[in-house]
């Protein structure tokens, strides 16, 4: 869309008027090319103006993340200022009135993306100028450690400066509540609606960023003893009494990431001696230098990983994305020679049963001392997971829910014991760190690979194992980006107004629009269709992108182990036909 000369004419004078007050000299000078770039008729110069300052970043359930730069759509100092005041104002208001009467708390992370340590210093000078008691931990960290330093501080809140596994030129703000700020059993999680409006209508209150205080000291730097008090509380989850095994020649991999040094240090700690860290992405680089793109999940990031495993006869990889909340695994396939990176899906199966056997008959669930069923232990996945969990957990006599997408929510599930994600997102200490854990995800997946190769298996044959005991269940996914958000919209009536009648050649029998919500979930925009053999197509607008995210899961039986592979065949045809019916009903 062009610009036209008035309006250009207006983006130049609010981008002026932002140069003049930015604190930060580099995103200013930057500005400045700009304007002298447009005033020349540089095309590229006017449409960068028209994205930076055409809108504003929205805060929503996932904080702030887009590309640094100048401007209210980009991350900077000021739109982080401004972030950091809001996010301050609220903690205050929650924890005002409170009958302990202690200041309001709070801790502040950082990855090592570009800015990042001064985007957490200046929310540390924030807070402490607002009357907060503030952490700010001393180095870049993982993600999950800030999440364990929320609880293991006692804080009313908690900031991590990331963009998880976004390309090198964005950053992000992610707002966690605990403590005294949080009364919807969220405590130590990320913030979920209304919250996520009540912080945003503070943050517009916000005057000129010149005027927000900023304390020049104050604030405690954290020692690195947090870092040595997480890898001491996520090892105490290993359970050599069960599973002695520690054979494993283990290829870890951060990503240029902050994970490196945590998930090394605790593999060695809890006995697993034999881990080689990929050289070439050890050490974090916000330029992720030999990735596209730094996401375990995208084709060609774990290329050298591979490379580094087939050199040294490596039984898993294990990978970190950059802030070291997710965790990708990946083993050899003898059916191809080649290494393959398992599904988030098959590894969030394979932690559900490692766990549930580590908890035992006796623990799944207990009566109270007046004979009626108490909690026991929960499981939980997000509605687009795989059904594979939950039929574990009946198996084991645990209780099991869905949820809506995203760890805010699974986070929140009570009595949680185990969650994930299909997104390469577990949660297998929720009283440690209320949010997805790579780094501890990647401890119970060692220890699991150790035992299965002790008794002669590999994690695919225990994948088989739990197909043969609850049939095959194959996912897939697929994904359509659109260029306006508008038809993310217009396809959704599409399908609202002419559902399909049948995925591969099984009639729907179930029908569900989660915009209306129910009593176990919160509306959300999306559609779910069940057909008559259990094949579910779950199709929703993605929330932090402009796609259309379609997720499919077939079920085959199988009766015994015998039969597996025919049933994984048929499973794989079904999938692939109710594939081409997806595409058609959304006229691709």
């Amino acid at each position: 869309m062009s610009t036209s000369p008035a309006e250009l004419e207006d983006l130049r004078a609010r981008a002026e008027a932002w140069a003049a007050a930015d604190p930060d000299p580099e995103t200013a000078a930057q500005l400045r090319a700009t304007l002298e770039q447009a005033a020349e008729g540089q095309a590229a110069a006017s449409q960068e103006l028209a994205d930076a300052f055409g809108g504003a970043l929205e805060f929503g359930t996932a904080g702030l993340r887009a590309a640094l730069g100048p401007g209210p759509n980009r991350m900077n100092r000021v739109v982080v200022r401004r972030a950091a005041a809001g996010v301050a104002e609220f903690i205050l208001r929650s924890v005002s009135g409170h009958p302990s009467g202690d200041r309001p708390r709070a801790v502040v992370g950082f990855d090592a993306r570009k800015n990042s340590h001064a985007f957490a210093v200046e929310t540390a000078a924030i807070f402490t100028a607002a009357g907060i008691q503030t952490f700010l931990m001393p180095e870049a960290l993982p993600t999950p450690v800030l999440a364990y330093a929320l609880l293991a501080l006692d804080c009313d809140g908690g900031v991590m400066v990331t963009a998880s596994h976004n390309p090198p030129q964005d950053n992000g703000y992610k707002v966690y509540l605990g403590g005294r700020a949080c009364d919807d059993g969220g405590r130590g999680a990320q913030i979920v609606a209304p919250i996520d409006a009540a912080i945003a209508e503070l943050i517009d209150a916000v005057g000129a960023v010149g005027d927000i205080p900023l304390a020049e000291s104050g604030w405690t730097v954290l020692t690195p003893n947090i870092a040595a008090e997480y890898r001491t509380s996520v090892a105490g989850l290993a359970r050599p009494d069960l599973f002695p095994a520690r054979d494993l020649r283990i290829v870890l991999t951060p990503l240029h990431g902050v994970g490196g040094t945590t998930a090394l240090g605790l593999l060695r700690e809890v006995g697993f001696a034999d881990v080689t860290v990929v050289e070439q992405q050890a050490l974090p680089d916000p330029g992720f230098p030999t990735v596209a793109f730094p996401n375990p999940e995208e084709p060609g990031a774990l290329d050298l990983a591979f490379e580094t495993a087939r050199s040294v006869d490596a039984d898993i990889v294990i990978a970190n994305d950059p802030d070291a909340d997710r965790c990708a695994v990946a083993v050899p396939d003898p059916a191809t020679g080649e290494w393959r990176m398992l599904h988030g899906d098959e590894v969030g199966a394979l932690l559900g049963a490692h766990i549930a056997s580590r908890l035992g008959p006796a623990d799944a669930g207990h009566q109270s001392a007046d004979g009626l069923d108490a909690p026991g232990h929960v499981f939980a996945n997000s509605i687009v997971s795989s059904r594979l969990l939950g039929r574990i957990a009946q198996a084991a006599g645990i209780e099991h829910r869905e949820t809506l997408t995203g760890f805010k929510w699974i986070s929140r599930v009570p009595g949680l014991t185990y969650g994930y994600e299909e997104a390469l997102g577990y949660c297998v200490a929720p009283e440690l760190v209320k949010d997805k854990d790579g780094i501890s995800a990647a401890l119970l997946i060692a220890e699991l690979a150790a035992d299965a190769k002790a008794h002669g298996e590999s994690l695919l044959d225990r994948l088989d194992a739990l197909q043969v005991l609850h049939g095959v269940h194959l996912t897939d996914q697929l994904s359509v980006r659109v260029a306006d958000l508008g038809l993310l919209d217009a396809m959704m009536v599409r399908l609202r107004e002419n559902p399909p009648a049948a995925f591969a050649e099984s009639p729907v029998e179930t029908t569900v629009d989660l915009s209306e919500g129910s009593t176990e979930l919160p509306p959300t925009e999306g559609l779910v269709w069940v057909t008559r053999d259990a094949t579910r197509v779950i199709v929703r607008p993605s929330g932090t992108e402009p796609k259309l995210k379609c997720y499919l899961e077939v079920i085959r039986p199988v009766d015994s182990s015998a039969e597996l592979a025919d049933a994984q065949t048929a499973a794989r045809v079904a999938m692939d036909a109710a594939l081409e019916d997806v595409r058609e009903a959304l006229g691709l």
